[in-house]
């Protein structure tokens, strides 16, 4: 049976969340015909009703939330106001039934509602993050990471890195491979690690004449991840000197260029270790790391697990 994925909508929500979640898990993909893809139910607290979005338009949602705590994954968008005891305990039910729970943005409230994240790991918006504290001292927010999977209650950052959280779960369900397939029809990167930080300054950082310069040195070390990188050849290949590429570059991603690098690498192991392509030791080469013991320590950082681990749970999908 396809795997079903129940989103939440309400008055007054930000539509881009809402779209979001449609993309990745409602859109039918005859690139990838040969799969049961998911099924996506829309629901509301009142089916039927029109609900206000913001920008001046209303949505209809055709299900209730007995369809919401039928799903296999729940989705709960951006919402910081009250949270009604009907969605409490249809998401509690849910959870009971071994649903997974997700929430986008500012939609960590709901889920901290439940007492499900209470003595565990969440985040939201940075914006929200001291809120979601005061109001639920019993969960650990961290203002600072992208998303945190906690297995069964997953949250993320503000509204864009919802898309880096469902791509997440669509690798966890189908590997690497059909991620980056859907990403790619998004056109978004395949893979942002979860740990990686919100960088609200770098959010706001003006695009600088030079920035031409540091894609084209991106573009090029993905192209021999497999050769030794350092600063001083990206530097060079971007045409800058190595303290103005460093300035410009974390401008660009919020992250020095070397880490950058790493989690290129990661992600480009990934497939390798899906396709059961050589030993943990050979992928590591084929991507770039100087042993298997430097590859497991960063992969181990990024994805939470070691390559021996994820190949286990992922073996086949790629």
């Amino acid at each position: 049976m396809p795997h079903t994925v129940a989103v939440l909508a309400f008055d007054g929500m930000a539509p881009f969340e809402l779209g979001v979640v449609v993309e990745v898990f409602g859109l039918e993909r005859p690139e990838l015909a040969e799969l049961d893809w998911y099924e996506l139910r829309v629901c509301a607290e009142e089916p039927g009703r029109e609900l206000a979005a913001v920008g001046g338009f209303g949505l209809r949602a055709r299900y209730g939330l007995d369809v919401l705590a039928a799903a296999d994954t729940v989705i709960v968008p951006g919402a910081t106001g009250e949270v009604s005891p009907a969605l409490v305990g249809a998401l509690r039910a849910a959870h009971a039934r071994g649903a997974r729970l997700v929430s986008i943005c500012s939609g960590a409230f709901a889920l901290a509602a439940t007492g499900l994240l209470d003595g565990r790991r969440a985040t939201t918006h940075w914006r929200y993050a001291g809120r979601l504290a005061e109001r639920y001292p019993l969960v650990e927010v961290d203002p600072d990471v992208l998303y945190v999977d906690n297995g069964d209650v997953l949250s993320s950052a503000g509204s864009a890195a919802g898309i880096d959280l469902c791509l997440y779960l669509v690798r966890a369900d189908h590997g690497a491979a059909v991620a980056n397939t859907v990403a790619r029809r998004f056109v978004v990167p395949p893979h942002r690690e979860g740990g990686q930080a919100q960088f609200v300054e770098a959010a706001v950082a003006p695009v600088g004449p030079g920035d031409d310069g540091v894609a084209r040195s991106m573009a090029w070390a993905l192209g021999r991840l497999r050769a030794p990188l350092t600063v001083a050849g990206l530097a060079r290949e971007a045409g800058m000197s190595e303290r103005s590429y460093l300035r410009h570059f974390a401008r660009r991603t919020g992250v020095s260029p070397m880490r950058w690098v790493v989690s290129q690498r990661v992600a480009a192991s990934l497939p390798l270790l899906e396709a059961g392509a050589g030993s943990v030791e050979e992928v590591a080469g084929a991507v770039g790391f100087e042993s298997a013991a430097t590859f497991r320590h960063h992969f181990g950082r990024v994805m939470r697990t070691t390559p021996s681990g994820y190949r286990r749970a992922f073996a086949g999908r790629g």
